[in-house]
């Protein structure tokens, strides 16, 4: 296929997008993840439903990114428009497989933060919040998470737990009360896609892009990565693939191509 040139965040979203399986259906974040599900559909997914976290489930066609998940196009034509309460109670009723989220912090097991950096009372800076991302983290059964990596988001220790992942890891999502057979399923970030180690839930490096190695991921985290015994490196995007994305997805430039 021909080669095109890209960035790393539309490798990214390409990536990301190419996790989800046609004929599921996936609860999407504002932002990356709604960008990816859209790529995923206009692709190899285009009996992928759509449903968003203010309601939209089954859209006839998001035209460009929406701004919001309450955005209007996110319900037109769709084939219900239902409540956040009523999103949620269908992944918490196993209807909904794939869950779809970012974040500002991440540790070794998935844990995630998108409240505060500092502390709670007196934070350095403060984001929107949890939303419906604890939800989709806590009821998905396989949440994915896409975020830029660096070392100051790949942390040890998360400043705030907005979205629970493996928690301390090995069962203690289950002592926890969290349903079972849920949690985080794959991190793509600007550097490559990790996955969880089945026992100790520990992050593990699955795929690499194009042109990085696994030092320069390890680098950028500020934690120690496993590394998978079959890791992959993936194919660079396509010119189609790339126009997809900058034409069918996001036309307007809502997104920051960098």
């Amino acid at each position: 296929m021909e080669s095109a040139k890209y960035t790393l965040t539309d490798l990214m979203i390409i990536a990301a997008g190419k996790e989800l399986p046609d004929g599921e259906a996936v609860l999407v974040g504002t932002g990356l993840p709604v960008a990816a599900a859209l790529f995923a559909q206009r692709t190899h997914a285009p009996r992928l439903l759509l449903c968003f976290e203010a309601g939209g489930i089954g859209p006839e066609k998001v035209p460009r990114l929406p701004l919001t998940v309450g955005e209007g196009i996110t319900a037109e034509r769709a084939v219900e428009a239902a409540s956040m309460i009523g999103i949620m109670s269908m992944a918490a009723r196993g209807v909904v497989k794939y869950g779809f989220l970012g974040g500002a912090q991440i540790d070794m097991y998935g844990n995630l933060n998108s409240t505060v950096i500092g502390l709670h009372a007196n934070p350095k800076m403060r984001f929107p919040g949890s939303g419906g991302a604890n939800d989709i983290g806590s009821l998905c059964t396989h949440t994915l998470i896409i975020m830029k990596h660096e070392k100051r988001r790949f942390i040890p220790k998360i400043d705030f737990v907005t979205t629970p992942g493996y928690l301390s890891g090995g069962n203690a999502r289950e002592l926890a009360g969290l349903p079972e057979n849920t949690g985080p399923y794959r991190v793509i970030s600007t550097l490559g896609i990790m996955g969880f180690e089945a026992k100790s839930k520990r992050m593990e490096l699955l795929k690499l892009y194009p042109g990085i190695d696994a030092k320069q991921v390890q680098e950028e985290t500020g934690f120690e990565l496993l590394i998978s015994k079959n890791l992959q490196e993936i194919a660079a995007p396509t010119q189609k693939e790339i126009q997809i994305l900058r034409t069918g997805v996001d036309p307007f430039g809502a997104l920051e191509f960098k």
